[in-house]
């Protein structure tokens, strides 16, 4: 009986694979570092997806041929293109926007997430939802707490430390298919 592996990056893409954890990794520092204009990109690349959002619903809706969604979805994309308006011509403000419904992201999800463990606590291993919802539930309180003044790093520290995780994570998995391939048969 064939015993199956798991998939192994080759040895020749794991040289890419550790560039671009590598190139992740000082990426997720830059923004760590200067997070004020991570958050700024941030909420520019927002800006940029709601008017392409915006102008995929006018073209729905302007193709949509029955009377009352025809107005419907021109509303919608009018409002979606609003919003990427003032996303593109104030990110500062956009970014003040963004942290303030991340807060309530936070929050929430963290409340979710107590839900979750309240079901799931006679289980092995049930307390790490316990302590994601508490984490979670204090950092956005911390961050409704310091807002307007948490938006200058909450949105670009939690984007780098997400780049980051993400560039050691590649960088991990390439070096274990670099071990992996060192210590396979032939």
């Amino acid at each position: 009986m064939a015993t199956s592996l798991p998939v192994s990056p080759s040895h020749r893409s794991g040289g890419l694979a550790i560039v671009i954890g590598v190139l992740l990794i000082l990426a997720g520092l830059c923004a760590i570092s200067l997070p004020l204009i991570a958050g700024i990109a941030a909420s520019i690349a927002v800006g940029w997806l709601l008017l392409f959002a915006g102008l995929v619903h006018l073209f729905f809706g302007w193709h949509t041929r029955s009377a009352g969604a025809v107005l419907w979805k021109i509303l919608i994309g009018l409002a979606y293109l609003f919003a990427a308006f003032y996303m593109l011509m104030h990110p500062g403000r956009g970014l003040l926007t963004l942290t303030l419904v991340l807060a309530f992201y936070l929050f929430f999800e963290g409340i979710f997430e107590a839900v979750i463990y309240a079901q799931l606590r006679r289980f092995p291993g049930a307390g790490w939802f316990l302590f994601d919802a508490i984490v979670t539930i204090v950092l956005g309180i911390m961050i409704l707490m310091s807002w307007p003044v948490s938006s200058v790093w909450a949105i670009g520290t939690l984007i780098g430390i997400s780049i980051l995780f993400s560039g050691m994570t590649r960088l991990s998995y390439a070096f274990a298919g670099r071990r992996a391939a060192m210590v396979a048969p032939i």
